[in-house]
C-alpha cells in the first residue's frame, strides 16, 4: 500500500517537472519578429541577433523596403518591434493613423552636420555670413535646430518641435545677421565654394568625400530628436523581452560594429 502511494507521488512529481520543462522550453522558443529596412539597419540587426541569442532571446529580422508598412505591421501585431524611424516620424504616424506604438530605446543617428571650406568653427562666422540649408521642411528644421544649438540663431518658442517644422521666418534672434540660403539638399556640397557654411545630410556629405566625425564643424547631438529608435506596441513596452531586445542593441558588440563599419556615417545614440 505504501509502495502504491509512493509510486503515485513520484508520478505526480515527474508530471509537474515535465510540465515546467515544457513551459520553459516554449518560453525559450519564443521568436521576436523585428521589422527593419534593408541596408545599414539590417546589417546592424544581424549583429543584434547574435547578441540577443546569447541572452536567450530569439530574434527574427524581417526586411522591408517601404517605411509605411513597418508601423502598420507593428500596430497590427504582425511584428513585435520595428527599427527604422526617429521620434518626429513616429509622432506624425501616431497622430495621423492612431497607432498605439511607443519608443523602447534609441539606436543610432545619421547626423546632419555643418561643413565649411572657409571656417574651422561656427564661432568664426563673420557678420552677414551665408549659411546654406536644405529647402525641404524636415531637413531644414533639423538644420535650424542645429544652428540654434550652436548659438548661431534663436528660434521662436515652440518652433521646430512637436511637429512644427521651423523655417527662416521663425528666427527670433540672429546676432551675426547670417543669411540663410535655402537649396536642394543634394546641391549643398557643391554650394560650399559660394557660402561660408552649409548644413548637409550625411549621405550627401559622404558622396562628396566628407566624413561627418572628421570634417564637420558642427554635428547633431547623438541624442537629438532625429536619433532612430526601436518601437514596440504600447501594451508591450514593459515586457521582459523588450528590455532584453534593447539591451542587445545597446551592447558593446553593436556599438563597435557601428563605429567600425560606418566610420561616422552612422553614430550610436546609446
Amino acid at each position: 500500500m505504501q509502495r502504491r502511494h509512493l509510486l503515485k507521488a513520484l508520478s505526480a512529481s515527474f508530471a509537474a517537472i515535465a510540465l515546467t520543462t515544457s513551459v520553459v522550453a516554449r518560453a525559450d522558443d519564443q521568436v521576436i519578429k523585428v521589422g527593419t529596412i534593408s541596408g545599414p539597419d539590417a546589417q546592424i540587426w544581424s549583429v543584434v541577433q547574435k547578441v540577443a541569442k546569447r541572452e536567450g532571446l530569439n530574434v527574427k529580422v524581417i526586411e522591408f523596403n517601404d517605411y509605411v508598412q513597418l508601423n502598420a505591421a507593428l500596430d497590427a501585431g504582425d511584428l513585435d518591434a520595428n527599427s527604422f524611424q526617429h521620434q518626429p516620424y513616429l509622432d506624425s504616424q501616431v497622430e495621423q493613423r492612431g497607432y498605439h506604438i511607443v519608443s523602447a530605446g534609441l539606436t543610432y543617428i545619421s547626423p546632419l552636420g555643418v561643413y565649411s571650406k572657409k571656417l574651422k568653427s561656427l564661432k568664426d562666422l563673420p557678420q552677414g555670413a551665408k549659411i546654406a540649408v536644405p529647402n525641404d521642411p524636415s531637413n531644414e528644421n533639423r538644420a535650424l535646430l542645429l544652428l540654434q544649438a550652436q548659438g548661431v540663431i534663436k528660434l521662436n518658442a515652440g518652433a521646430g518641435t512637436n511637429g512644427n517644422n521651423a523655417t527662416p521666418l521663425d528666427v527670433a534672434a540672429n546676432p551675426k545677421k547670417v543669411k540663410l540660403v535655402e537649396l536642394d539638399a543634394a546641391q549643398l556640397p557643391r554650394s560650399l565654394a559660394d557660402v561660408d557654411a552649409a548644413a548637409i545630410n550625411t549621405n550627401y556629405a559622404l558622396a562628396a568625400g566628407m566624413q561627418p566625425t572628421k570634417d564637420a564643424i558642427a554635428l547633431e547631438d547623438v541624442y537629438s530628436p532625429y536619433a532612430n529608435l526601436i518601437a514596440v506596441r504600447a501594451v508591450d513596452k514593459n515586457k521582459p523581452w523588450v528590455k532584453k531586445l534593447v539591451a542587445a542593441y545597446q551592447s558593446d558588440d553593436v556599438r563597435q560594429f557601428i563605429k567600425t563599419q560606418f566610420k561616422g556615417a552612422v553614430v550610436p545614440s546609446f
